[in-house]
């Protein structure tokens, strides 16, 4: 059983009514509203389901607390986007969430700050050698010093706006004259933040969306923005007009085509791009992610949309659809998705445990044969979790369990359905240690993932290794969300965290490790 038990709060801003304090309001009431939009769309979904929700708008943060403390939902849909007198508070919402014992859908607080801020998002992902134009950042009141600007051409933006809010055709100028200082003068007088001032880089822009399945990440169909209907000079940029105004040039000459029609190379690039976006900036259940294309073949990363725009007419549920997949089963996986992580963080729901999984009878765990290896490589590619590099250590692995060689440090089995293998276990003493093992590679097939496979391999591995006079297991995995539920699987399974490396795979990617001490069964052997 999950949290949903207790039904699921959809929260939501209320969007400013003209008189608000707010700077752009009355100039953005279209993109403000479309929230509403979203709460319909996800209200109908949850119907669909059958699961149990309340609706609760929110005019600022402050008020918060007092619902979520008589709230009974431990899962809240978050569809915060800004607050009119404190944008900045809406990234917030999450944590304020968990400190009431909550969990909010979509990303955390430190992916929301950093996904937001258009600055911190391009030094996170240039730090990690991801191509993103040059910019500077001039706040308010600063002179523009023309020798820190980028080349020209150059496109102005607010900071920390997102829907193309304060974007237009005036946005994009040739060089640094006096249209670039209209530019940010007039971000800083709308917005009352610092202007962003980028190399308007490519003439086609992609956008890949991203959702997070129970067990990986899945890259949905790149779209493309099209502009051919543009007159030559024009700037072929999606614009506020593009996206919210449909009485305009731009918003009826911009359509989406699914899939983009570039190469395959560019295509395999921004989807590689776009994963490594998710996982630097901490994205959690969905994503979008927008690029830009130059007539060189190459792919700038303009932005991060961590909790992007799921209502009918929005680009993420086109590419659902161009995915085939339906609505309603989003909204359920992302719901279940922060149940998985409210369990991993304050465990099982009293009285909810699940029983022992039982092994069916076509199934059966042996060694590991040379045979066996492409077939476990593909399952162990299928399931999304590990890059190419690590898929080749899982190659060499197999390869030398295979050899069946006096020094492997290697046993690996196959769980195997009909003599087909659907899982994959491998474990060894590990080295200068009495009676440790290390874990190394624990892998399900995702059609067979939920059935308790992974639970009967690990405790057929823990079996043989106690027969083997193994006091304690070692496994370690990673911090990214992709990996919540593979925290839970162990903490459920009696591991507990023995340490944690801090930017240990990469700046932000902590390595967990757990630990899991072995009662030797009664009259077994000691260890030499």
């Amino acid at each position: 059983m999950t949290y949903l038990q207790h039904g699921v709060l959809v929260l939501h801003n209320i969007p400013p009514q003209d008189g608000t304090s707010a700077a752009a309001a009355a100039v953005h009431r279209e993109s403000d509203a479309s929230v509403m939009d979203q709460v319909v769309a996800v209200g109908r979904a949850l119907d669909k389901c059958g699961l149990r929700y309340r609706i609760v708008g929110l005019r600022d943060l402050r008020s918060l607390p007092e619902i979520l403390a008589t709230a009974p939902e431990r899962i809240v849909f978050n569809l915060v986007e800004t607050f009119p007198d404190c944008p900045a508070d809406a990234v917030l919402v999450p944590a304020v969430c968990l400190a009431h014992g909550k969990m909010c859908t979509g990303s955390f607080t430190a992916g929301l700050l950093l996904s937001t801020d258009k600055w911190l998002t391009k030094v996170v992902l240039r730090d990690a050698k991801l191509p993103v134009p040059e910019g500077v950042v001039i706040p308010p009141g600063h002179k523009v010093r023309p020798s820190l600007l980028p080349p020209p051409p150059l496109i102005v933006k607010p900071l920390a706006a997102d829907a193309s809010e304060g974007i237009d055709y005036q946005s994009v100028v040739e060089d640094t004259g006096p249209a670039l200082l209209r530019a940010i003068n007039r971000v800083h007088t709308q917005f009352a933040q610092p202007a962003l001032v980028e190399r308007f880089v490519g003439h086609r822009e992609l956008n890949v969306a991203l959702f997070e399945t129970r067990r990986s990440v899945r890259v949905l169909p790149l779209a493309e923005i099209v502009f051919t209907a543009f007159a030559p000079g024009t700037p072929r940029i999606v614009d506020y007009a593009s996206k919210w105004l449909p009485d305009t040039f731009q918003y009826q000459n911009t359509p989406r085509v699914i899939p983009a029609q570039v190469s395959q190379r560019v295509a395999r690039e921004a989807r590689e791009y776009a994963l490594r976006a998710w996982q630097l900036l901490g994205c959690r259940d969905y994503a979008r992610v927008d690029l830009r294309l130059n007539r060189n073949g190459e792919l700038f990363v303009i932005e991060v949309n961590a909790n992007p725009d799921i209502s009918p007419e929005a680009g993420y549920m086109a590419a659902l659809e161009a995915a085939n997949i339906d609505f309603p089963h989003f909204v359920r996986r992302i719901c279940l998705n922060a149940s998985a992580r409210l369990q991993a963080r304050f465990g099982v729901p009293e009285g909810k445990r699940s029983t022992p999984a039982r092994r069916p009878q076509n199934a059966a765990i042996r060694r590991t044969r040379a045979a066996d290896t492409q077939r476990i490589l593909n399952l162990v590619r299928d399931t999304g979790y590990f890059r190419p590099v690590e898929i080749e250590v899982a190659e060499e692995v197999l390869k030398h369990a295979a050899s069946r060689k006096r020094d492997t440090p290697y046993q690996s089995y196959a769980l195997t359905l009909d003599a087909e293998p659907v899982g994959w276990v491998c474990f060894g003493a590990t080295p200068c240690t009495v009676g440790c093992f290390d874990l190394y590679w624990l892998v399900v097939h995702p059609r067979h993932q939920s059935r308790g496979f992974g639970r009967l391999l690990l405790q057929f591995a823990e079996r043989r290794i106690r027969k083997r006079g193994g006091r304690m297991i070692v496994v370690e995995t990673s911090s990214r969300p992709l990996y919540d539920i593979t925290r839970t699987f162990y903490t459920r399974m009696g591991y507990e965290l023995a340490a944690r490396v801090r930017d240990f795979y990469a700046p932000g990617d902590d390595r967990i490790i757990y630990a899991k001490r072995l009662h030797p069964p009664q009259n077994a052997p000691h260890a030499p």
